[in-house]
């Protein structure tokens, strides 16, 4: 499994969500992105269709109609329904079903450090995990580890 930490800093985790959404549809990857909180997942609806208007980023919400055909699902549920084998967890919580998938990207602002920090020491001398680290500087994702 390839675990990648992404610290977005100070910036909203649903305005930087969508840079690698937005990469993974350009490499026809399907993505789930998962989060218990309603709320994150709406504005991250939300920008998905506002934030790149000259890219489509199709996408929807599991439990709703052609949940299968969404390139990027939005869910509070390890379930990828559409597919996909890359992971977005949006809020920052690891969950055990993550390790069903091949890539796993795991975002957190300044105040979820601590939480990203144990998470990251969970996969200590695991070989078959492949972990990065990348920082949000001047809108892009820059890999620091």
């Amino acid at each position: 499994m390839r675990l990648g930490f992404y610290l977005s800093g100070s910036h909203p985790i649903e305005r930087v969500l969508p840079l690698i959404a937005r990469a993974a549809r350009r490499q026809d990857q399907r993505m789930l992105v998962v989060a218990d909180d309603d709320a994150l997942l709406a504005r991250i609806d939300r920008t998905l269709w506002e934030m790149f208007p000259e890219d489509f980023l199709a996408h929807g919400r599991a439990g709703q109609p052609h949940e299968e055909r969404q390139p990027i699902l939005l869910s509070a549920d390890c379930r990828a329904a559409n597919g996909a084998e890359l992971l977005a967890l949006a809020d920052g919580r690891w969950r055990e079903e993550a390790e069903g998938f091949a890539r796993v990207l795991v975002f957190f602002d300044d105040v979820g450090k601590a939480e990203a920090r144990r998470i990251w020491r969970q996969f200590d001398g695991r070989e078959d995990v492949e972990r990065e680290f990348f920082e949000l500087t001047d809108g892009k994702w820059l890999k620091r580890a």
